[in-house]
């Protein structure tokens, strides 16, 4: 390592490549550049109009956000708004990119976008200097590809596993700089217990789910639902090629159900772009990097590829659907909750596998904070909703009251799918919709 010795600065030293005006790439998910989000923030006032841009954080702080809430010398940016960034949008301290994570790459590549600076975390080298991109594979390689200045932050907490192919690595010669010290531990995601209607809609999807199905589970309560019966079933040889892999991959790993041995690709691994869960699942990486494919967003995310699988299913949630299937699944309103990630990304790539089936999962309604009951299954989307997924992606809806199949259907026949499947106070009044205004 003593080539790259010269490499190696002080945070401080480090984020003085950033300046004003340029764009500032800090990542997605889990992984974040904690050292240098603590040493660029205190340039407030040395520098202006500084746009940083990530996604997702889970951390309960970006320090650049916090030190400078008047936005003089930083602004961020996010591609999907997580937790903590639900909070900075009450004070306007979030701009929202809506983006389809497959098509992010091209956004570098065909430069619609730009990155001036690129810090990247990473975790430690091994003795020929290579360093994995530790749970957030993310686009780094088509990022820093673009960027000026490339920052490598070393953080000892990182899963060390590289990927099989050596996708999931990079080296510390193709770094500008590198910076090192203590990290606070992984920020860790739980999962709530899950409800009764959670459980009611679990149990319907996991019967839809054959021996030797690849897994795309997105985050929330009945993907982790759905995973823990399925750890609890006499299914088999399940695969997994997802977006996120979590506590609920974990949970069927220990239960002897996970074993890809049926995937035309990758066969033996799992394969995934982010990983966010508890420290038990860090630690799975770290421990047992053979098993793994963690893969770049053009890989894992690309439809093509997900279609060569037989029988992938794909669960994911949602917020309201209408009577045609289209679903909002990140909105109130012009209220940003979240983003669409790579929902579309696997709907489609179901949609095109052999026996493949993309399940949007959804409570039939709620109760607001005044006791009033409302539906999330509507006559149409509110106006300033956003259609995260058309009606012609979405095969099938399954609520606590049962599955709609809507492809091939008619109109009416997806209206009618869709009321049936209501909560019980709405679906006269939605079926009564349906039938004036679809013949």
């Amino acid at each position: 390592m003593n080539d790259y010795q010269a490499k190696f600065v002080a945070p401080e030293q480090a984020v003085k490549a950033v300046q004003s005006g340029d764009w500032v790439d800090y990542g997605f998910g889990a992984g974040f550049p904690e050292l240098l989000d603590k040493a660029l923030a205190a340039r407030k006032g040395e520098v202006k109009d500084v746009k940083v841009r990530g996604g997702l954080v889970i951390r309960p702080r970006i320090e650049v956000v916090e030190a400078d809430p008047e936005q003089e010398s930083f602004s961020y940016y996010s591609w999907h708004v997580g937790d903590y960034e639900r909070k900075l949008q009450k004070n306007g301290l979030v701009k929202f990119m809506p983006v389809m994570l497959r098509s992010l790459p091209y956004l570098y590549r065909d430069k619609h976008i730009r990155c001036d600076v690129a810090f990247v975390p990473v975790s430690k080298p091994d003795e020929n200097g290579y360093c994995g991109l530790g749970i957030s594979n993310y686009a780094w390689r088509t990022i820093f590809e673009s960027a000026r200045t490339v920052i490598f932050e070393i953080n000892e907490h990182y899963p060390k596993l590289q990927g099989v192919d050596g996708s999931h690595r990079v080296h510390l010669s193709e770094a500008d700089y590198i910076v090192e010290g203590e990290h606070e531990p992984l920020p860790v995601r739980s999962y709530r217990a899950p409800s009764e209607t959670d459980i009611a809609i679990a149990k319907i999807v996991v019967n839809e789910i054959p021996d030797g199905a690849v897994l795309s589970l997105g985050v929330g309560g009945v993907p982790y639902t759905v995973a823990k019966m399925l750890a609890e079933s006499d299914k088999k040889d399940l695969g997994c090629h997802t977006g996120t892999i979590s506590d609920a991959f974990l949970e069927l790993y220990q239960a002897g159900k996970l074993t890809n041995a049926h995937k035309e690709l990758d066969t033996g691994l799992s394969a995934w772009n982010l990983a966010m869960g508890s420290q038990e699942l860090y630690d799975w990486l770290d421990a047992e990097p053979q098993l793994f494919h963690p893969g770049d967003l053009d890989y894992i995310h690309s439809v093509e590829r997900i279609s060569k699988f037989s029988n992938v299913i794909s669960i994911n949630g949602g917020v309201q659907l209408d009577l045609m299937g289209q679903e909002n699944a990140e909105s109130t309103g012009t209220r940003q909750l979240s983003g669409v990630g790579g929902q579309m990304d696997f709907l489609e790539g179901a949609y095109r596998s052999k026996g493949g089936k993309g399940f949007i999962c959804i409570n039939s309604s709620r109760v607001t904070k005044d006791g009033e009951r409302k539906s999330n299954i509507l006559a149409t989307i509110p106006g300033g909703s956003t259609i995260s997924a058309p009606r012609t992606m979405i095969q099938y809806v399954a609520t606590e009251y049962g599955i709609a199949s809507l492809s091939g259907k008619t109109l009416r026949e997806r209206a009618e799918a869709m009321a049936s499947i209501a909560h019980p106070d709405f679906r006269e009044e939605l079926m009564k919709y349906a039938q004036e205004n679809f013949k």
